[in-house]
Formats: C-alpha cells, structure tokens, sequence
C-alpha cells in the first residue's frame, strides 16, 4: 500500500495535528518505508520459530506483597511546591 499525503492528513486531523505541506510529504515517504520493510519482513521463514512474549526467558517477576507503615504526611509534603496545611496546592483549573 503506497502511503499518499492525504493519508498523513487524514491521520493528522483525527490526532489533531496541524501539518505542512512539507511535512505531509515528509511523513508519507517516512510511513510508506516504514510499511515497506514492513512487507519486506513478511518473507521471512518463520517455520519452528516458537512465538514469545518476552526476548529474554522469564519467569514469575512478582514480589511478595508486604504491607508496610505509610509514609506520613510530613514526608509526602516535603518536596510539594506549593502546599496549603496537609494538602498539595494546585493551580486552580474550574471556575
């Protein structure tokens, strides 16, 4: 599939991007490489490969769940930028 400047577009205005028309057909030459190696992976012989999930072997990387004492206020605060008493102070955002 050749990747056009109106797919970039149509792609930009649903991520509401604003492009050039520079970087329309920047970003097409880009995709249509990318979807071309893409299709250039697709010849590979995957016979036997065995799919995973992860590259290295893994196993169960959990730890055990300890409950522990919070932390308290005093340090939860202590590098907050702006606090009011007990609480964070953020810039007001509703009317």
């Amino acid at each position: 599939m050749k990747i056009t400047a109106a797919n970039v577009e149509h792609v930009a205005r649903l991520a509401r991007l604003e492009l050039s028309d520079e970087e329309k057909n920047l970003f097409a030459g880009q995709m249509d490489a990318i979807l071309a190696y893409v299709e250039k992976l697709k010849e590979l012989d995957t016979d036997g490969v065995l799919p995973t999930s992860h590259a290295v072997p893994m196993e169960n990387a959990f730890r055990e769940d300890v409950t522990e004492p919070p932390i308290g206020t005093e340090k939860a605060l202590a590098n907050s930028p702006d606090r009011a008493d007990a609480f964070y102070r953020v810039p007001q955002i509703i009317e």
